[in-house]
């Protein structure tokens, strides 16, 4: 930077150190650091032992001496959360059973202690209570439920034991109401607690903790509890017949020799799906079936009973139709006449 004063002859104007530092700032390349991860807690039970020294000189010469030793047991520090591994409502369908949720279960003290769990269904907030069956202990941490390998919870006996700032994943095991429709959310809340104790933070328990000290509950209140959620995905199913008909005079009466066209429309709503639809219609009475005039979406099928969907048996006519998603329709035609 220069500057010209009076009398014209140019001077260099230095720099001040503030503004060196900043150029300095500018000019380092940026450096990412590295968030440094908390230490362990120190583990219930665990003595801590201090001693003081004091060094003086009275005439004699320098001396040393320490002071009495103070020894503190740590306590035991109840904390117990619960979170839901669900990132979205679990599908169910009703009358369904062996429905799965999936939560973990954190012990944040520092001190080993078994957890009691238990289910809420019945909150409110909802549109039907989840009906629940068993909890189960994640055995092999695959996270991915097996009733044949996880263990199934016994209350009482069979709370589990976690280590201080570990956890373990729990399966919540429900029924579907058979009465649910579409759409419907059923909530579920998973609750694990110190089996210590729970209370205030700040309660103690004494003499109940790892290695003989108190155990004091926790910011969590030494328990914890989280929701996971099913929702339905059902489908119903309508059918809707029409009929029209043309003779051999050009009109649309139904008189003998007259052709009747039947036009069956199903329509499956909802977010589910319905798996083995199938339509039949038995011949009416006073007419006969016209060989070969079955349609699936317009599409012609066999009499026989082969690989396309459809046949006539003799009396009535089969369509099957599969697995159909809602939101999706099926028309089914055939003609008979009339005699």
């Amino acid at each position: 930077m220069m500057i010209a004063p009076v009398g014209g002859a140019k001077h260099r104007l230095l720099p001040s150190c503030s503004t060196l530092a900043l150029l300095a700032a500018l000019t380092l390349p940026t450096q990412a650091y590295a968030q440094v991860a908390a230490p362990p807690l120190t583990r219930a039970g665990t003595t801590i032992s201090n001693t003081a020294t004091a060094t003086f000189d009275n005439g004699g010469g320098p001396q040393t001496i320490d002071s009495n030793r103070v020894d503190l047991l740590v306590d035991e520090l109840l904390d117990v959360t619960v979170g839901s591994n669900n990132p979205t409502d679990v599908p169910t369908t009703p009358g369904a059973t062996q429905q799965v949720l999936s939560f973990r279960v954190t012990n944040a003290g520092n001190g080993a202690e078994n957890v009691v769990l238990s289910t809420i269904a019945n909150a409110g907030g909802d549109n039907y209570d989840p009906v629940v069956t068993q909890i189960y202990i994640d055995a092999d941490g695959n996270n991915a439920f097996d009733a044949a390998t996880d263990t199934l919870y016994t209350p009482g006996t069979g709370d589990p034991l976690l280590q201080p700032e570990s956890a373990i994943t729990v399966f919540v095991v429900a029924t579907t109401p058979a009465g649910v429709v579409d759409g419907n959310r059923g909530v579920v809340s998973l609750v694990a607690a110190a089996k210590t104790g729970t209370g205030d933070p700040g309660d103690s328990f004494a003499g109940q903790g790892e290695g003989g000290g108190d155990a004091v509950v926790g910011s969590t209140g030494a328990d914890g509890s989280d929701d996971g959620a099913f929702v339905v995905s059902a489908a119903t199913v309508t059918l809707v017949k029409s009929a029209t008909i043309t003779n051999p005079l050009g009109t649309a009466d139904p008189i003998p020799g007259a052709t009747i066209t039947y036009n069956i429309v199903a329509t499956v709503a909802g977010s589910g799906s319905v798996s083995g639809l199938a339509i039949t219609d038995n011949i009416p009475t006073d007419t006969v079936y016209v060989p070969g005039s079955i349609t699936l979406g317009g599409s012609p099928l066999s009499d026989a009973a082969d690989a396309d969907a459809g046949d006539f048996n003799g009396t009535r006519i089969n369509v099957a139709l599969g697995t159909v998603a809602g939101g999706q329709t099926r028309t089914v035609t055939f003609q008979t006449m009339i005699d």
